[in-house]
């Protein structure tokens, strides 16, 4: 039974006391989202890197459900035009870079081990590097032995073509076109290197 002598709380206290509730809980899913969204945590770090690193998830893309064959001619470091049109009837990857990416340093030695190993059976390779200088790209090479070219795509034409596969910043990223020119597949983030032997074993084999 209700005291009629102990105050009891209003209708307004109570709506109030439950938005507040409502507002409460919704603040704290909110901040357990941001807190588990590692590419907003790299986001909010202030370490001037520069760069977003993805977590290294792959996706694959079904022959049937593949877009349009990737279109633009880009400039290797080296002056050599290249078009993409020259990709038909090869497997090509091409990996978006550049030197001071702590994550391309880790997995271009693997690229490397790749480009020698897939180079006989028709893959190419290429880089395609967003910010560096001639001089800073080639240093690069020379210390981590890479032997295939790579793009000075500082204007942005080779990851324009690609747009939507590579998010802008998210470097390093990988993508395979099959031999049509359609990206068969992407690795968003520092490469495994037998994931990415695995999806070119099933390029070359299409």
């Amino acid at each position: 039974m209700t005291n009629p002598l102990t105050p009891q709380p209003t209708r307004r206290r109570l709506l109030s006391a439950a938005s507040a509730l409502a507002a409460a809980g919704l603040s704290a899913v909110l901040a357990g989202c941001a807190a588990d969204d590692p590419l907003a945590a790299q986001a909010r770090a202030g370490d001037n890197k520069n760069y977003v690193a993805g977590d290294g998830s792959v996706t694959e893309y079904a022959a049937g459900t593949r877009k349009a064959p990737v279109a633009f001619t880009g400039t290797l470091y080296d002056g050599t035009k290249v078009s993409s049109a020259d990709f038909a009837g090869k497997v090509t990857v091409l990996n978006f870079w550049f030197a001071a990416c702590a994550p391309c340093r880790i997995e271009a030695p693997d690229l490397e081990a790749l480009h020698a190993e897939f180079a006989p059976k028709g893959v190419q390779f290429y880089g395609v590097n967003l910010r560096d200088e001639k001089g800073t790209a080639e240093a690069f090479e020379s210390t981590f032995g890479v032997g295939y070219p790579s793009f000075n795509d500082k204007d942005g034409q080779v990851l324009l073509a690609v747009s939507g596969m590579v998010p802008p910043g998210a470097v390093p990223t990988t993508l395979v076109l099959d031999k049509e020119g359609r990206v068969a597949a992407r690795v968003l983030g520092q490469l495994d290197r037998s994931t990415l032997k695995a999806l070119l074993v099933t390029a070359v084999a299409e």
